[in-house]
């Protein structure tokens, strides 16, 4: 049986879940990973019910329709290339490109869908990710402007930096002085 889990971003939040997981007993995992949990069984009703409740303690969620399944896929994998690095998207290819191959669908039936669900598209989505990485390395202060960019795929530092404002207000030198951030989550 496999499983969409809302809210899961980060290796600690793959962590809570398999905690909650191994502390419902009697549950036999196969894997739980970013967005996913998969089971060797299905589960009754009530031990469904019972894992919704779980999860939503800590700030999770399980997904039940098909279109929410595919936008967490699709958030999921974005965030892994940005926040994570996971190498799964071509150094040249750009990310419609990975997430038709991806999710096996239609970019354009994909941001649909995502634009309906989230009232953005993806691409705004992947901007607002982008510049939460560019907000978590600039409070490291160990790149710079220009590294972060080409980091990001970004052309330039200029541009980087024209998105930075656009989105936060701030330039990045007056962030990075600053150095406010928010969860990828709520992004």
């Amino acid at each position: 049986m496999k499983l969409s889990v809302k809210h899961m971003v980060c290796n600690r939040c793959v962590m809570v879940v398999e905690q909650i997981l191994n502390e419902t007993g009697n549950l036999k995992v196969r894997r739980v990973d970013l967005g996913s949990i998969e089971l060797e069984d299905d589960l009754s009703n009530q031990a469904l019910t019972e894992l919704r409740s779980e999860l939503k303690q800590k700030g999770f969620d399980l997904l039940d329709d098909d279109k929410s399944q595919k936008v967490e896929l699709i958030k999921t994998a974005i965030i892994r290339e940005i926040h994570h690095q996971s190498g799964r998207k071509g150094s040249n290819e750009n990310f419609s490109s990975f997430l038709t191959r991806e999710l096996q669908l239609d970019y354009s039936y994909l941001n649909d869908l995502f634009s309906s669900i989230e009232g953005k598209t993806i691409g705004q989505y992947i901007t607002l990710q982008k510049i939460e990485k560019a907000k978590e390395l600039l409070v490291y202060d160990q790149m710079s402007l220009a590294e972060i960019a080409d980091l990001l795929e970004y052309n330039s530092g200029q541009y980087l930096s024209a998105q930075f404002k656009k989105v936060t207000g701030l330039t990045p030198s007056k962030f990075r002085d600053l150095g406010q951030r928010r969860t990828i989550d709520r992004v």
